[in-house]
Protein backbone atom coordinates (compact mmCIF):
# COMPACT_ATOMS: atom_id res chain seq x y z
CA UNK A 1 0.00 0.00 0.00
CA UNK A 2 1.24 3.65 -0.80
CA UNK A 3 1.38 6.12 1.64
CA UNK A 4 2.18 9.60 2.75
CA UNK A 5 3.05 10.84 6.15
CA UNK A 6 2.80 14.19 7.06
CA UNK A 7 5.38 14.90 9.04
CA UNK A 8 5.41 18.84 9.66
CA UNK A 9 2.18 20.55 8.63
CA UNK A 10 2.68 24.19 9.46
CA UNK A 11 2.99 27.35 6.87
CA UNK A 12 6.13 29.23 8.30
CA UNK A 13 9.56 28.56 10.04
CA UNK A 14 8.25 29.59 13.01
CA UNK A 15 7.16 27.40 15.94
CA UNK A 16 5.75 28.02 19.45
CA UNK A 17 4.01 26.69 22.29
CA UNK A 18 0.95 24.32 20.35
CA UNK A 19 2.01 24.79 17.03
CA UNK A 20 3.08 21.86 14.42
CA UNK A 21 6.19 21.69 12.62
CA UNK A 22 7.34 23.44 9.41
CA UNK A 23 6.74 21.42 6.39
CA UNK A 24 7.96 18.00 5.10
CA UNK A 25 6.22 14.61 4.20
CA UNK A 26 7.77 11.19 4.15
CA UNK A 27 5.81 9.27 0.86
CA UNK A 28 6.25 5.26 0.28
CA UNK A 29 5.82 4.27 -2.98
CA UNK A 30 6.64 2.31 -5.79
CA UNK A 31 9.20 0.16 -3.54
CA UNK A 32 11.16 3.56 -2.73
CA UNK A 33 11.11 5.83 0.51
CA UNK A 34 11.16 9.77 -0.04
CA UNK A 35 11.55 12.32 1.90
CA UNK A 36 9.70 15.49 0.38
CA UNK A 37 11.15 18.68 1.81
CA UNK A 38 13.37 18.77 5.02
CA UNK A 39 11.71 21.40 7.21
CA UNK A 40 12.57 21.61 11.09
CA UNK A 41 11.55 18.28 13.31
CA UNK A 42 11.78 16.14 9.63
CA UNK A 43 14.70 13.63 11.47
CA UNK A 44 12.33 13.22 14.68
CA UNK A 45 9.73 12.91 12.17
CA UNK A 46 10.83 10.24 9.66
CA UNK A 47 12.26 8.43 12.97
CA UNK A 48 8.33 8.45 14.42
CA UNK A 49 7.34 6.62 11.03
CA UNK A 50 9.49 3.75 11.83
CA UNK A 51 12.50 4.62 8.87
CA UNK A 52 15.96 4.92 9.42
CA UNK A 53 17.59 8.41 8.32
CA UNK A 54 19.99 6.44 6.57
CA UNK A 55 16.97 4.15 4.55
CA UNK A 56 15.77 6.97 2.81
CA UNK A 57 15.73 6.74 -1.01
CA UNK A 58 15.79 10.00 -2.16
CA UNK A 59 14.98 13.77 -0.90
CA UNK A 60 13.39 16.39 -3.01
CA UNK A 61 13.29 19.96 -1.83
CA UNK A 62 10.60 22.23 -3.10
CA UNK A 63 11.96 25.48 -2.93
CA UNK A 64 14.63 27.51 -0.74
CA UNK A 65 12.49 28.68 1.68
CA UNK A 66 14.27 27.86 5.38
CA UNK A 67 10.71 25.94 6.29
CA UNK A 68 11.30 23.94 3.25
CA UNK A 69 15.33 22.64 4.16
CA UNK A 70 16.68 23.86 7.56
CA UNK A 71 17.02 20.38 8.59
CA UNK A 72 18.29 18.96 5.04
CA UNK A 73 22.17 19.20 6.06
CA UNK A 74 21.19 17.75 9.93
CA UNK A 75 19.57 15.40 8.71
CA UNK A 76 21.96 13.89 6.19
CA UNK A 77 24.76 14.47 8.58
CA UNK A 78 22.55 12.31 11.34
CA UNK A 79 21.55 9.53 8.87
CA UNK A 80 25.81 9.23 8.66
CA UNK A 81 26.34 8.79 11.95
CA UNK A 82 23.50 6.43 12.17
CA UNK A 83 25.53 4.38 9.50
CA UNK A 84 24.74 5.89 5.65
CA UNK A 85 27.24 4.17 3.52
CA UNK A 86 25.73 4.55 0.05
CA UNK A 87 25.30 7.45 -2.03
CA UNK A 88 22.12 9.74 -0.86
CA UNK A 89 20.48 11.16 -3.66
CA UNK A 90 19.22 14.92 -3.33
CA UNK A 91 17.21 16.75 -6.01
CA UNK A 92 16.47 20.48 -4.86
CA UNK A 93 16.60 23.73 -7.04
CA UNK A 94 19.52 26.26 -8.21
CA UNK A 95 20.87 27.49 -5.31
CA UNK A 96 20.70 23.94 -2.59
CA UNK A 97 24.46 23.42 -4.30
CA UNK A 98 25.38 26.68 -1.75
CA UNK A 99 23.76 25.44 1.01
CA UNK A 100 25.28 22.53 1.15
CA UNK A 101 28.76 24.08 0.80
CA UNK A 102 27.83 26.62 3.53
CA UNK A 103 27.00 23.09 5.67
CA UNK A 104 30.34 21.08 5.41
CA UNK A 105 32.09 24.18 5.96
CA UNK A 106 30.52 24.34 9.20
CA UNK A 107 31.01 21.03 10.16
CA UNK A 108 34.25 20.71 8.81
CA UNK A 109 35.86 19.53 12.12
CA UNK A 110 33.20 17.41 13.06
CA UNK A 111 33.49 15.64 9.76
CA UNK A 112 36.79 15.61 9.95
CA UNK A 113 37.12 14.21 12.84
CA UNK A 114 34.76 11.18 12.33
CA UNK A 115 36.34 10.07 9.35
CA UNK A 116 40.04 10.08 10.83
CA UNK A 117 39.04 8.71 14.32
CA UNK A 118 36.43 6.89 13.57
CA UNK A 119 36.98 5.25 9.88
CA UNK A 120 33.57 6.46 8.48
CA UNK A 121 33.50 7.26 4.69
CA UNK A 122 33.49 10.91 3.35
CA UNK A 123 29.63 12.17 3.72
CA UNK A 124 30.80 14.86 1.37
CA UNK A 125 31.20 12.14 -1.15
CA UNK A 126 27.58 10.18 -0.29
CA UNK A 127 25.26 13.05 -0.86
CA UNK A 128 24.78 13.55 -4.71
CA UNK A 129 22.90 16.26 -5.78
CA UNK A 130 20.69 17.42 -8.74
CA UNK A 131 19.37 20.43 -9.70
CA UNK A 132 15.33 20.45 -10.29
CA UNK A 133 13.64 21.12 -13.49
CA UNK A 134 10.56 21.25 -15.28
CA UNK A 135 9.46 18.13 -16.61
CA UNK A 136 10.28 14.58 -15.54
CA UNK A 137 12.71 14.58 -13.23
CA UNK A 138 13.36 10.88 -12.39
CA UNK A 139 11.83 7.96 -14.30
CA UNK A 140 13.51 4.56 -12.67
CA UNK A 141 12.77 1.18 -10.67
CA UNK A 142 9.11 1.42 -10.57
CA UNK A 143 9.18 5.19 -9.49
CA UNK A 144 8.38 8.51 -11.51
CA UNK A 145 8.99 11.83 -10.61
CA UNK A 146 7.75 14.97 -13.01
CA UNK A 147 8.02 18.31 -11.62
CA UNK A 148 6.11 22.09 -12.80
CA UNK A 149 7.65 25.90 -11.49
CA UNK A 150 4.57 27.09 -9.41
CA UNK A 151 3.46 30.52 -8.40
CA UNK A 152 5.30 31.10 -4.88
CA UNK A 153 6.97 34.98 -6.12
CA UNK A 154 9.22 36.40 -5.38
CA UNK A 155 11.04 32.45 -5.72
CA UNK A 156 11.12 32.05 -9.67
CA UNK A 157 12.54 28.09 -8.96
CA UNK A 158 9.69 26.68 -6.86
CA UNK A 159 8.28 23.24 -7.66
CA UNK A 160 4.86 21.43 -7.47
CA UNK A 161 5.86 17.62 -7.44
CA UNK A 162 4.18 14.35 -9.16
CA UNK A 163 5.26 10.74 -7.90
CA UNK A 164 3.80 7.39 -9.86
CA UNK A 165 4.47 3.86 -9.23
CA UNK A 166 2.69 0.90 -8.25
CA UNK A 167 -0.58 2.15 -10.57
CA UNK A 168 -0.90 5.22 -8.13
CA UNK A 169 -0.12 8.87 -8.38
CA UNK A 170 0.50 11.70 -5.88
CA UNK A 171 0.45 15.45 -6.50
CA UNK A 172 2.16 18.02 -3.96
CA UNK A 173 1.28 21.24 -4.39
CA UNK A 174 4.22 23.22 -3.15
CA UNK A 175 4.10 26.61 -1.62
CA UNK A 176 1.66 28.34 -4.39
CA UNK A 177 -0.80 30.37 -5.31
CA UNK A 178 -3.90 29.09 -6.85
CA UNK A 179 -2.92 28.03 -10.77
CA UNK A 180 -4.91 26.71 -13.29
CA UNK A 181 -2.02 24.62 -14.51
CA UNK A 182 -2.24 22.76 -11.06
CA UNK A 183 -5.54 21.00 -12.61
CA UNK A 184 -4.09 19.21 -15.39
CA UNK A 185 -0.91 18.52 -13.37
CA UNK A 186 -2.85 16.59 -10.67
CA UNK A 187 -5.39 15.27 -13.22
CA UNK A 188 -6.48 11.44 -12.11
CA UNK A 189 -3.99 11.91 -9.05
CA UNK A 190 -4.98 9.21 -6.16
CA UNK A 191 -4.26 12.06 -3.41
CA UNK A 192 -3.37 15.96 -3.74
CA UNK A 193 -1.99 17.05 -0.68
CA UNK A 194 -1.84 20.51 -1.09
CA UNK A 195 -1.00 23.54 0.92
CA UNK A 196 -4.10 25.77 2.23
CA UNK A 197 -4.95 29.14 3.61
CA UNK A 198 -7.50 30.91 5.59
CA UNK A 199 -7.78 34.48 4.47
CA UNK A 200 -9.60 35.28 7.91
CA UNK A 201 -6.51 34.14 9.65
CA UNK A 202 -4.03 36.42 8.11
CA UNK A 203 -4.13 39.71 9.82
CA UNK A 204 -3.63 37.75 13.34
CA UNK A 205 -0.80 35.80 12.14
CA UNK A 206 1.45 38.91 10.79
CA UNK A 207 0.26 40.32 13.90
CA UNK A 208 1.40 37.55 16.38
CA UNK A 209 5.16 37.34 14.44
CA UNK A 210 5.68 40.95 15.01
CA UNK A 211 8.94 41.89 13.34
CA UNK A 212 7.52 42.15 9.78
CA UNK A 213 5.86 45.19 8.30
CA UNK A 214 2.69 45.22 5.83
CA UNK A 215 5.02 43.17 2.91
CA UNK A 216 4.92 40.13 5.11
CA UNK A 217 0.86 40.23 4.12
CA UNK A 218 1.58 40.53 0.79
CA UNK A 219 3.59 38.10 0.13
CA UNK A 220 1.00 35.54 1.95
CA UNK A 221 -1.86 36.57 -0.12
CA UNK A 222 -0.20 36.98 -3.31
CA UNK A 223 1.83 33.49 -2.55
CA UNK A 224 -0.10 30.78 -1.25
CA UNK A 225 -3.87 29.59 -1.75
CA UNK A 226 -6.94 29.98 0.45
CA UNK A 227 -8.42 26.71 1.37
CA UNK A 228 -11.69 27.05 -0.84
CA UNK A 229 -9.40 27.51 -3.96
CA UNK A 230 -7.50 23.95 -3.12
CA UNK A 231 -10.94 22.23 -2.93
CA UNK A 232 -11.85 23.58 -6.57
CA UNK A 233 -8.63 22.78 -7.46
CA UNK A 234 -8.85 19.16 -6.34
CA UNK A 235 -12.80 18.88 -8.04
CA UNK A 236 -11.55 19.96 -11.40
CA UNK A 237 -8.88 17.72 -10.92
CA UNK A 238 -10.86 14.96 -10.22
CA UNK A 239 -8.38 12.93 -7.44
CA UNK A 240 -9.35 10.75 -5.26
CA UNK A 241 -8.79 12.49 -1.64
CA UNK A 242 -7.54 16.22 -0.95
CA UNK A 243 -4.77 16.89 2.44
CA UNK A 244 -4.77 19.85 2.93
CA UNK A 245 -1.17 21.08 4.39
CA UNK A 246 1.03 23.60 4.86
CA UNK A 247 -1.33 25.33 7.19
CA UNK A 248 -1.93 29.42 7.45
CA UNK A 249 -2.53 29.85 10.25
CA UNK A 250 -1.80 26.70 11.81
CA UNK A 251 -1.42 27.83 16.04
CA UNK A 252 -4.58 30.11 16.66
CA UNK A 253 -6.70 28.44 18.80
CA UNK A 254 -9.23 30.60 16.97
CA UNK A 255 -9.76 28.69 13.85
CA UNK A 256 -9.67 24.92 14.18
CA UNK A 257 -10.61 21.88 11.92
CA UNK A 258 -14.27 22.67 11.33
CA UNK A 259 -13.05 26.27 9.80
CA UNK A 260 -10.95 24.66 7.71
CA UNK A 261 -13.90 22.15 7.05
CA UNK A 262 -16.02 25.13 6.04
CA UNK A 263 -13.96 26.92 3.89
CA UNK A 264 -13.50 23.69 1.61
CA UNK A 265 -16.90 22.58 1.75
CA UNK A 266 -18.32 24.49 -0.64
CA UNK A 267 -15.52 23.54 -3.59
CA UNK A 268 -14.88 20.01 -2.93
CA UNK A 269 -16.85 16.52 -1.27
CA UNK A 270 -14.49 13.85 -1.29
CA UNK A 271 -12.43 12.96 1.39
CA UNK A 272 -10.45 15.54 2.74
CA UNK A 273 -7.60 15.13 5.25
CA UNK A 274 -7.06 18.11 7.38
CA UNK A 275 -3.00 17.88 8.15
CA UNK A 276 -1.58 17.30 11.51
CA UNK A 277 1.91 16.12 12.12
CA UNK A 278 1.90 12.78 12.15
CA UNK A 279 -0.93 11.49 10.00
CA UNK A 280 -0.51 9.17 7.60
CA UNK A 281 -2.61 8.63 4.46
CA UNK A 282 -3.03 5.31 2.78
CA UNK A 283 -3.76 5.45 -1.24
Amino acid sequence: MASVALLGVKGGPAIRPGSSMPTSHLLRLGGRTVLVDAGLGASQGVIRQGAGLHGLDLIVITHLHSDHYLELGPLLLTAWTAGLKRPMRVIGPKGLAAYFEGFWAAMDFDIELRIEDEGRPDIRDLVVLSEMHEGEVLDEDGLRLRAMRNVHPPIEDSFALRFEGEGKAVVFSGDTAPMAEMVEFAKGADLLVHEAMLLEGVDALCARVGNGDHRMKTHMLRSHTPAGEAGRIATQAGVGALALNHLIPNDDPDFTEAHWREAVAPHWSGPLHIGRDGMVIEF
